[in-house]
């Protein structure tokens, strides 16, 4: 029996108050041991499809083999999905300055490897011994000034353009990836998270929903608060525990 069974999780999007369209999507699937959220890029053509198409290519592999040969699977895949991205949009949209493009973050866990994989601004946050961890890096033009400019994050968020991304499936012919793998640890809880749930949450909100027991519940309490609020972009969030 795999492992992954002993993974409990669940899995929730929703458009928000301001936005007419859903562009996020997710994947939930703990018999596989793999889950993932993609944002398609708001204010571009087929934001909606190109979340959709990384959910759909990722969801039909096999993922056959030990963790090593699976991480390279999905890394594959994904950049697969970046290619037909390119050919796809010269070929369903007129505007030569349109683009095709989502985030995407994805965990994937086998045994007691684990692994982040994402391009973008969806992030994945481990909860452990009662501690919130991001263990993403956002790719985005904030982020980069933070880094390169030793900006606060306060400073850096008022920018021009600043959650403008600087890496994103789609956005260029060559897809850079970032991968964190981790060893996983009794009590372990993951999420993962589009833009639209995290910007609206503390970190001490996250810390709170993710101590609860159940994934349900725990998502459950992270989108009555945003929803409480404006929600002006998509929201979408998968969580996984043992």
């Amino acid at each position: 029996m795999p492992v992954a069974t002993q993974w409990r999780s669940a899995g929730r999007t929703h458009s928000g108050k301001v936005r007419g369209r859903n562009e996020d999507a997710f994947l939930d699937r703990p018999e596989r041991g793999l889950w993932v959220v993609a944002d398609g890029m708001g204010g571009h053509q087929a934001g909606d499809l190109a979340s959709q198409m990384i959910i759909s290519g990722l969801d039909e592999m096999l993922l056959e083999g030990d963790f090593d040969a699976q991480l390279r699977q999905v890394r594959q895949c994904l950049h697969w999905l970046n290619r037909r991205m390119g050919q796809e949009i010269t070929v369903t949209v007129d505007r030569q300055d349109s683009i095709m493009g989502s985030t995407v973050v994805a965990l994937l866990v086998q045994d007691k490897r684990a692994a982040c994989i994402w391009a973008g601004d969806s992030r994945c946050y481990l909860w452990r011994s009662g501690q919130l961890f991001q263990l993403s890096r956002d790719h985005s033009l904030q982020q980069q000034l933070i880094d390169e400019q030793q900006m606060s994050r306060e400073l850096a968020a008022q920018q021009p353009g600043a959650h403008a991304l600087t890496r994103a499936l789609g956005a260029s012919e060559q897809l850079k990836l970032d991968i964190l793998e981790l060893e996983v640890q009794p009590g372990d809880a993951f999420l993962l998270c589009s833009d639209g749930l995290y910007q609206c949450l503390s970190g001490e909100s996250l810390g709170k929903a993710m101590n609860l027991p159940l994934p349900g519940i725990a998502l459950e309490r992270m989108f009555e608060h945003v929803l409480s609020g404006r929600a002006a972009d998509n929201l979408t969030g998968v969580v996984i525990r043992q």
